[in-house]
């Protein structure tokens, strides 16, 4: 059986396949702010010159410049409200092809042969579904065979195509996904994450001038920060990351310094019960009213949110008197108005009394590997909030994280608090 014959499911898992290649190749993932401008460009291009000079092949993915990925969004919006789902993706992948044909021009520029490829060339197959499709399979014949002429192969991450030559992109941050289904297609152990910050910190440094940076941080605890709002990384690259297991290397696109190391956990990784905290101010609360007590009813409005791709993070069901129900759920900001207006109709449906909403809250969460042998953390963390007169509106827990909903204007005071609280500014 040929390469280009061998049939890959890429989300959640891939089959791997060990390149008979003399010489290794690297896989390196530089995100907008990396190559924002001319000149960031120009410095990547020497950065991945100088990385094959070690004499392996490299396969660099590639973000769209700076805020071009918002700029495009914008223009949908100025001639429609409701931009068909296909012309949409065939208009906001074009950012990247502009970053990865810049990038190979300046490469060249250096006197080293570069090629850039789009997720069609680059044989990427998704499913159907724009704006969030998964990836299906990986045809990686052709990115072999520029290798083979001893170019660098510049991939146009967060796009790639259906079964019908549509194109589709995979969703804000989908970059880093595609980074890590080509590594995991190509069979190498470690993807590397150029970004505009060193490494994975315990906290936002931009929120917490103490937050510290880490050596390394398990997949499971990562996964946790990058769902939790943390966006260093995107939670499916993580996911498929550890699925495949693909390390990923966070490191700074403008310094040459070791970053952080994100892989299994280690066993002396439960030493200490938290690893970070995270503070999401871009979250949204609804609340349905007076719902009647029914079976199903839940299920009628978490399915058709559902259908509409909208990821629900908190819930809470109270009962009231008279078998009636409020429900309240948290959504990211971006699709709240999505997200009032389907609970609108079903409230009508239902004959709840009405909906209501809040986006000034902030979703404050701890993460650690260490919980689950340590009790006590949640208890330590409701005390910090109390001790601030901060009130604790919805709580949500698993194994290795705690989340608490609080109202945004006391979010920064929360952060600060919980860091020092729990010695996060120390090393273990």
């Amino acid at each position: 059986m040929t390469l280009s014959q061998k049939k890959l499911t890429i989300e959640p898992k891939i089959g791997r396949i060990f390149l008979t290649m003399a010489r290794d190749i690297v896989i390196q993932k530089f995100g907008g702010t990396s190559v924002g401008s001319p000149e960031r460009i120009k410095a990547i291009a020497k950065r991945i010159v100088n990385t094959c000079e070690s004499g392996k092949g490299v396969v660099v993915v590639v973000s769209a410049m700076g805020d071009t990925t918002d700029e495009l969004i914008s223009l949908t919006r100025e001639i429609t409200e409701t931009p068909d789902p296909r012309e949409y993706d065939a208009l906001i992948s074009t950012g990247e092809n502009i970053s990865a044909a810049l990038l190979a021009m300046a490469i060249q520029a250096l006197g080293k042969p570069a090629i850039s490829l789009t997720g069609r060339q680059a044989g990427v197959r998704t499913e159907s579904t724009h704006s969030r499709a998964k990836i299906l399979t990986v045809d990686t014949q052709r990115i072999l065979s520029e290798l083979s002429q001893g170019k660098v192969v510049v991939v146009t991450g967060f796009q790639g195509f259906t079964e019908f030559d549509d194109i589709t992109t995979i969703g804000r941050g989908g970059s880093d996904t595609s980074a890590v289904v080509l590594a995991a297609s190509l069979g190498v152990d470690v993807c590397e994450i150029f970004t505009d910050v060193d490494g994975i910190y315990t906290t936002d440094p931009r929120k917490v001038t103490s937050a510290r940076k880490l050596e390394s941080i398990s997949y499971e605890e990562m996964l946790e920060l990058a769902s939790l709002g943390a966006k260093v990384l995107h939670p499916r690259a993580v996911e498929c990351a550890k699925e495949n297991g693909v390390k990923l290397h966070v490191r700074s696109s403008f310094e040459d310094r070791v970053g952080t190391l994100v892989e299994e956990a280690k066993a002396m990784e439960g030493n200490r019960a938290v690893t970070g905290a995270t503070l999401n101010e871009s979250e949204a609360e609804i609340s349905i009213l007076k719902v009647p007590d029914h079976p199903g009813v839940a299920g009628m409005l978490f399915e058709k949110l559902a259908h509409q791709h909208i990821n629900v993070d908190m819930i809470i069901q109270t009962v009231e008197e008279n078998q009636i129900n409020n429900i309240t759920f948290t959504v990211g900001i971006d699709d709240l108005n999505e997200s009032v207006e389907i609970t609108k109709t079903v409230a009508q449906e239902l004959k709840a009394e009405g909906v209501v909403f809040d986006d000034n809250i902030s979703k404050l969460s701890i993460v650690g590997v260490g919980m689950i042998s340590k009790p006590g953390v949640a208890a330590q963390l409701f005390k910090v909030l109390g001790d601030l007169g901060i009130n604790i509106r919805m709580i949500s827990t698993s194994e290795i994280k705690v989340s608490c909903i609080i109202d945004k204007d006391r979010g920064r005071d929360a952060l600060n608090a919980v860091h020092e609280a729990f010695s996060l500014d120390k090393d273990s």
